[in-house]
């Protein structure tokens, strides 16, 4: 290993003087708005943003919760912006995703802010160009991965912009990484604790999409936030719909929800192996999808290519595993679905965040059946990580199994999840005509229920006497078929048929005691063991036995097909702007979107970073005739006016 690749021991602190702390310039808060307004485009912070903006601005450190689409990058990239322009020098961008990196610097670029990366895809005279920018203080941000920034090289530079009062703050964006108690822990986010050792004084934010209270207070121990000032915003995301079925050929299942709700849409299908993965995306494309595989297997640039098609062109529907995802920027994702359950809460959140983020509606269904509950229980059971952290992700899985058996309002048990309390959505009545449908299954169509707790007993006694007859475990189909008083060969060869069990559970569908034995297992009243998934009675089964604990089960239905008018376009050929426009509207904004795919394709960038469909479907509708117009349409700043207001104001000439 090279010395540029080693992790630096990290030194004494190199704080700046008193003297220079206090006379280091100040940003003038007021400049904050009209700086949003001429950078990106936008009259006004949203929620949390200006409060976030104005507190880094004035050096202050930060964690910062803010859901998917919520504005989380504008919440370091204005502060980096004003600091800059005050003369306190270069902001420096911790992020562990190349694609990200790239996204946003061009999208910087884009808008006139000098910006760079620096990782593992450069060359050397490009990588050494960055270097001599970062160092001359002309770079207003560098993204770098945190691996890049603890080298001794990396260091040895912030050294020098620090004693020189340059350096103007470090972001340290998907800041959950650094819990081992969260869901995408990585190691090398532990040695980011050196940023506050080494350059003291310098403001920090952390900030991330997902954490639950647990996650929040190992993020402020381990980067030494102690002291930072703490910003969570509602992680409601009010235009994602929630729906999870039982699994019943889950492909079927899948397929059904692709043709009558996304055909031609953006999406994601998240698979938990690489091989499922590879299989769905080629049963997919046999089906005429647009589907690519991505998982950490293939090929790098394999990867990077499927990765790119997928943030350049329409429709593309990426079938994944979790090493797909965060940080995708791409904001016309229409679905994420699930074929497998989320090891967590906070996996599920951060997955189903990736759709919608422009701000229309979305959706995120998940199939999930008896064998996920067993595989996760299982995985946890056996991995090599010490019991209080086994105890922490089993309890994370509970709340996940939860909230797929709700019967009531998915959004609401999810926001609880995180600490949010906005009450049950089917009780609220302040909420727009036709909400039901939009918020989740259980609000668009609230499920029956039936008392499983005799069914439960049931079947934990029949798992006992299957000990008692031959000191055998089964597995659940078996238990099932001699629960319903199925004849088998199995059933013949065990004896089974004699036992008292056999047969009392005639009156319960092979679904409905699926569903039983997948909640005592959820509920830790049973467990699957061996490689065969046998399933044995837990200590607590006896307070089942007993009558203690009733079980409230879903009555599982067939979804109902919902018409796609109400949720998405009608593929890519015509797919509707994202506000109605009349026959010269539409014209005109089918013009802007070819312009604006050239110039995209001319700068190397995904479409959106050049205009989101929003701001192009403004232009169409409001028909701007003078720069002065352009200029006051939201996403229009002043370097985006310059560069192509002309261009622009020709395309809106009446069509003839």
């Amino acid at each position: 290993m090279d010395a540029d690749s080693k992790v630096a021991r990290v030194p004494s602190s190199l704080p700046m003087t008193d003297a220079a702390l206090a006379d280091a310039p100040q940003v003038d808060p007021h400049s904050l708005v009209p700086l949003l307004q001429e950078v990106f485009g936008y009259p006004a912070f949203r929620g949390h943003q200006q409060a976030i903006v104005e507190h880094a601005s004035a050096g202050g450190d930060a964690l910062v919760l803010m859901p998917t689409g919520g504005g989380k990058s504008l919440c370091y990239q204005v502060p980096a912006i004003a600091r800059h322009r005050a003369g306190l020098g270069v902001a420096v961008i911790v992020s562990p995703l190349i694609a990200l990196m790239h996204d946003q610097v061009g999208a910087l670029e884009e808008a006139g802010v000098h910006a760079a990366f620096l990782n593992s895809s450069q060359e050397g005279d490009e990588a050494r160009q960055v270097e001599r920018e970062l160092v001359s203080g002309r770079l207003v941000m560098l993204y770098a991965a945190p691996e890049r920034i603890l080298t001794p090289r990396f260091l040895a530079m912030l050294d020098s912009l620090h004693e020189r009062g340059r350096l103007s703050l470090f972001a340290i964006d998907e800041a959950h990484c650094v819990s081992q108690w969260g869901h995408d822990f990585r190691e090398e986010y532990l040695g980011l604790s050196a940023l506050h050792e080494r350059y003291a004084g310098v403001p920090r934010l952390a900030l991330t999409a997902t954490a639950d209270a647990h996650t929040r207070a190992d993020i402020v121990q381990r980067l030494q936030l102690e002291d930072a000032q703490v910003f969570v915003a509602s992680f409601d995301r009010p235009n994602i719909r929630y729906t999870i079925v039982e699994k019943d050929n889950a492909r079927t299942q899948l397929l059904r929800f692709l043709r009558d709700e996304h055909e031609g849409d953006a999406g994601i299908v998240y698979c938990q192996s690489r091989k499922k993965v590879e299989e769905t995306a080629a049963w997919l494309a046999a089906e005429g999808f647009d589907a690519l595989p991505y998982h950490a297997g293939l090929d790098a640039a394999l990867r990077r290519r499927h990765q790119d098609r997928f943030l350049r062109e329409d429709g593309i529907v990426m079938v994944a595993t979790i090493a797909f995802g965060m940080g995708i920027d791409k904001p016309d994702v229409r679905f994420v679905a699930h074929l497998d359950l989320p090891k967590n809460i906070e996996g599920y959140y951060q997955e189903t965040g990736r759709a919608g983020r422009d701000g229309e509606p979305a959706d995120a269904w998940m199939a999930y059946g008896l064998a996920d509950v067993v595989n996760q229980r299982r995985m946890i059971d056996e991995g090599e990580a010490e019991e209080d952290f086994k105890r922490l992700q089993r309890g994370k899985l509970d709340a996940l199994l939860a909230l797929a058996e709700a019967h009531d309002c998915r959004r609401a048990r999810l926001l609880a999840y995180f600490g949010e309390d906005q009450g049950d959505a089917a009780n609220d009545r302040d909420r727009p005509a036709g909400w039901r449908s939009l918020c989740c299954d259980n609000c668009a169509s609230p499920p029956a229920t039936w008392d499983a707790t005799e069914a439960a007993r049931k079947a934990l006694s029949c798992i006992y006497r299957f000990q008692q007859h031959n000191g055998l475990s089964f597995g659940a189909g078996h238990l099932i078929d001699v629960l319903r008083g199925k004849a088998t060969d199995k059933t013949r060869q065990h004896g089974h048929e004699t036992l008292s069990t056999f047969g009392i559970g005639a009156d319960v569908s092979e679904a409905q005691w699926r569903g039983v034995l997948r909640q005592l297992i959820a509920l830790g009243h049973l467990r699957s063991e061996g490689d065969y998934g046998t399933l044995a009675l837990t200590p607590t089964a006896r307070e089942v036995l007993r009558g203690d604990v009733q079980l409230l089960l879903r009555v599982a239905t067939e979804p109902q097909r919902r018409g796609r008018s109400s949720r998405s376009g009608t593929g890519k050929a015509d797919k509707p702007p994202p506000l109605p426009l009349d026959d010269d509207g539409q014209e005109r904004f089918t013009a802007l979107k070819a312009w604006r795919a050239e110039v995209a394709k001319a700068h190397n960038l995904p479409a959106y970073v050049v205009f989101h469909d929003a701001t192009l479907a403004e232009m169409a509708r409001s028909a701007p005739q003078s720069l002065d117009d352009l200029a006051g349409i939201t996403g229009v700043g002043a370097k985006k006016l310059e560069a192509y207001g002309t261009e622009i104001l020709r395309l809106m000439r009446p069509p003839h």
